[in-house]
């Protein structure tokens, strides 16, 4: 879904906190915020098992300030709202909300906040687990650190390893030229060809960034508002983005801290490699054309397609070469470079947006 399109419907259930199935969405400026903290959004699709062990973290390890969470199943195939809601709905904490078409990550996301409550707004991916109050940590860190306006965590593995996904560097022509042309891939932990990983940074301290995942990541309630969320122009990738841009650009200074630590298991609700790969380019090409200036969107635009297309050739003589050939899929990217170059046309933002 891109922003052309509808937005989509959906249905709330939660007996106590609604109008029951096919009610409204709740009217967050009818109750006071300032009871809860925190409102905790998880936005699900077809990842039923680590969905309940996401929201069954939540609850064993936030226990020392006041939350909801504002649960949205995004129309899985999988059992997802029905697992939840059979575990959940009888919790006064929890609301929850069946869409009746994918509104992808930023729409669903967008959709609950309308109805948050809290103070702050967390957005958790349903493939995580809460570890050692993370969530109450970086609440705390937050309060203690009031001026940055973003703030984020640590994410690990399921082994404990490092999961470097929490946070970026900001995006550059010089990053997207090393991106396109392998150079990333083949210096991972270079800081000139890599810079937007941070080289070998542990994240195992504090530091601001360019920008915060949505795996993990909060702001007050009312910079979202002022932000006006997720730009609906964005479906799954880019959103948090694109964000953390319109925030720096009105002085946020997005931050992460070590002391709030989640697994994130990662990519659990796109398992196909090329459909992720579209989706990841689509948004990227969204991002360059709203926030570079014309000239650095048509070169940032043309090495990508440069970098793509030169990648596809490699792995295609290599595969000539090879016994045991391996799958393309910078061939299969390459045609279908009309899902993710459509981005190319729209408007760019305004100095300030």
């Amino acid at each position: 879904m891109h922003s052309d399109e509808n937005p989509g419907s959906f249905s709330s259930i939660q007996d106590d906190r609604n109008e029951g199935a096919g009610g409204d969405l709740r009217d967050a400026s009818q109750s006071p915020r300032s009871s809860i903290d925190v409102s905790i959004i998880v936005v699900s699709y077809n990842t039923r098992e680590m969905t309940l062990e996401c929201l069954r973290s939540i609850i064993a390890e936030t226990t020392q300030v006041e939350y909801e969470v504002l649960f949205i199943d995004n129309c899985s195939t999988d059992g997802s709202f029905d697992a939840v809601h059979d575990e959940f709905g009888d919790d006064s904490r929890f609301y929850l909300v069946l869409a009746d078409e994918n509104l992808g990550f930023a729409g669903a996301n967008n959709v609950l906040a309308e109805s948050a409550k809290g103070k702050y707004l967390l957005l958790l991916n349903p493939d995580t687990v809460v570890l050692d109050r993370a969530i109450e940590e970086l609440l705390e860190f937050a309060e203690e650190n009031p001026k940055n306006g973003i703030w984020g965590g640590r994410t690990v593995f399921a082994d404990g390893s490092l999961n470097p996904t929490s946070c970026w560097g900001p995006f550059t022509l010089w990053s997207e030229f090393c991106r396109s042309f392998g150079l990333r891939a083949m210096f991972p932990e270079s800081l000139i060809f890599n810079p937007r990983s941070y080289g070998r940074w542990q994240r195992d301290s504090i530091r601001e960034v360019g920008i915060v995942t949505g795996c993990f990541f909060l702001m007050r309630i009312e910079d979202w508002n002022a932000l006006g969320g997720f730009d609906p122009e964005f479906f799954m990738y880019g959103e948090e983005a694109d964000l953390c841009m319109r925030g720096i650009r009105r002085g946020m200074r997005p931050i992460v801290t070590p002391n709030a630590t989640i697994i994130h298991h990662g990519g659990a609700s796109e398992p196909i490699q090329v459909d992720k790969m579209v989706r990841l380019h689509d948004a990227n090409v969204r991002l360059f054309r709203r926030h570079f200036s014309d000239l650095g969107f048509r070169f940032a635009f043309l090495t990508m397609r440069f970098g793509i297309l030169l990648r596809s050739i490699v792995v295609s003589i290599r595969n000539g070469i090879r016994r045991r050939p391996i799958g393309n899929n910078w061939s299969c990217l390459w045609q279908r470079r009309n899902e993710w170059t459509r981005g190319a046309v729209g408007r760019k933002l305004g100095p300030s947006e």
